[in-house]
């Protein structure tokens, strides 16, 4: 230090790294805050509110602006690729799917979702609401749950839908008070849940001899074979539940006999007492229903079945399931199944790049297994399935260049055959576009069907005009190499099968 310093003296010199240090604070503080960057801010604000006070007075020229700039931005090479459908008032439960199992535990009354219960019962989803009978005459619907109790030694436990009209409960009992064997066919629709219903009187010695479940309202006929000891003349005799109306599941029941009741057997299971059963196919959610959603197939009576086609070439006979989804996005229709009435097939045979035509009448027996009604070959291609009667098509295929539209009668066109079989050859070329024109109605012949009423039966029919697209910018077939005229394709001796 100078002599006459007077500033105190540090522990040692200043360095760089210490005016550093005491700048970059300074900088910091600074550049907190930028009146000009601030400036600039305020006057953008400013400019907007007075675009937005323009825009509110000009609301509907704004408006126009507005939806063209989307038009713009989001129009060409956006376009919508979802569609458009109907909109209707559903239920939850009618379309939720089933995301859970139901089980259940017979001897100790629990039944859930909780595999470790026990028994495998069905599939369900986790709104629904179960139902289990007991052997003491009384039964409970609760809400579905991983393990409910419903209490001990079920009889049966299944799914409950509210203001199921179709299923029928029957019930045989011996009515402790009196001592006389009662019957009765009723059915659960009003309830209240987490309450205990009595089906039969209360009396000690009053128990249930025969209970059984009909989804449908199917009548039954039991044996019922009554004790060695008893005076009856005749102990061993027939009864049939479809002699009984349907009452409420707090009646009495009618008399069965008077004399004590050995065992009662099941012998076969009868017609729908309720009449046929109009069902629907919901393409949207893949369901058979009874509500009405999607498109009508039919009244089924008892072990109906549905017939179900898929775009593959293959068919699949099934029961009736409201509770299994179908796989929609590879079906082309579900029809009601009949032992007489006919298919129609048009399909690009893949082997021979001919397109056939063919009619067959469903003769398999299996439930749940596909049959492949097409070559297996992977060019083959189904262009058109009907179960009409006598269903008349506008195709159109390419002839040297240039589009050729022509009209085909097929139950003229082709006999009935084998589903086997490989039909008749239509041409050497491939269907560009197909339309039906018309449907002819006939009041009998060999592939009509008429129902036991005699009416005609209804059926759906689906044509796969979407996958003609893919081949419509073929320049030439086959055919157009070939020394045949055209107007020979459609003769009638071409026939080929396995």
């Amino acid at each position: 230090m100078k002599e006459g310093d007077t500033r105190l003296k540090l522990m040692r010199e200043i360095t760089e790294d210490d005016i550093v240090k005491l700048t970059e604070i300074k900088i910091k503080r600074i550049s907190k805050y930028n009146s000009f960057k601030t400036d600039e801010l305020i006057a953008e604000l400013e400019n907007e509110l007075k675009q937005v006070n323009y825009d509110l007075a000009h609301l509907t020229e704004f408006t126009i602006k507005y939806f063209e700039h989307l038009k713009i931005t989001y129009g060409k090479g956006r376009e919508r690729k979802t569609e458009i459908i109907s909109i209707e008032t559903i239920e939850s439960k009618d379309v939720i799917e089933n995301n859970a199992k139901l089980y259940v535990d017979f001897e100790n009354g629990f039944i859930g979702m909780n595999n470790k219960l026990g028994e495998f019962i069905c599939d369900c989803s986790d709104i629904d609401d179960v139902i289990g009978f007991r052997q003491d005459g009384n039964f409970i619907v609760n809400r579905i749950g991983d393990k409910v109790f419903m209490g001990e030694n079920l009889l049966h436990a299944g799914i409950w839908k509210k203001d199921d009209d179709r299923t029928v409960y029957h019930l045989i009992y011996l009515d402790g008070n009196s001592g006389n064997t009662y019957a009765k066919r009723f059915q659960v629709n009003a309830i209240t849940r987490d309450r205990a219903y009595n089906l039969m009187t209360e009396h000690k010695y009053s128990k249930v001899l025969y209970f059984s479940v009909n989804p449908n309202g199917e009548t039954e006929t039991v044996k019922i074979s009554l004790t060695p000891g008893s005076k009856a003349r005749i102990k061993v005799f027939d009864f049939d539940f479809g002699s009984l109306s349907i009452k409420g599941r707090g009646s009495l029941g009618n008399i069965v006999t008077k004399y004590p009741v050995r065992k009662v057997n099941f012998i076969e299971k009868g017609k729908s007492s309720l009449g046929k059963q109009k069902i629907w196919y919901d393409k949207i959610t893949g369901k058979i229903n009874k509500n009405e959603l999607g498109e009508f197939i039919g009244e089924f009576d008892t072990d109906d079945k549905i017939i179900v086609f898929y775009k593959s070439g293959a068919y699949e006979v099934k029961e009736v399931n409201f509770v299994v989804s179908l796989d929609m996005n590879s079906i082309v229709a579900v029809n009601k199944l009949s032992e007489t009435k006919v298919v129609n097939v048009i399909y690009y045979e893949g082997d021979k790049q001919w397109t056939m035509v063919k009619r067959f009448v469903v003769d398999t027996k299996q439930i749940d297994e596909k049959y492949l009604f097409i070559s297996d070959h992977k060019d083959s291609k189904l262009y058109y399935v009907t179960m009409d009667q006598n269903p008349v098509v506008n195709f159109t295929y390419n002839h040297g260049g240039s589009d050729v539209e022509k009209e085909l009668q097929i139950a003229d066109f082709v006999a009935v055959k084998g589903w086997k079989a490989l039909g008749n050859k239509l041409g050497e070329f491939k269907i560009k576009s197909l339309e039906i024109v018309d449907v002819a109605e006939e009041q009998s012949g060999a592939d009509d069907e008429i129902d036991d009423e005699g009416n005609e039966s209804e059926v759906m029919e689906q044509s796969i005009l979407d996958s003609f697209a893919e081949d419509e910018n073929e320049a030439e077939d086959k055919n157009d190499n070939s020394d045949d005229d055209s107007d020979d394709i459609l003769h009638v001796g071409d026939s080929i099968e396995f």
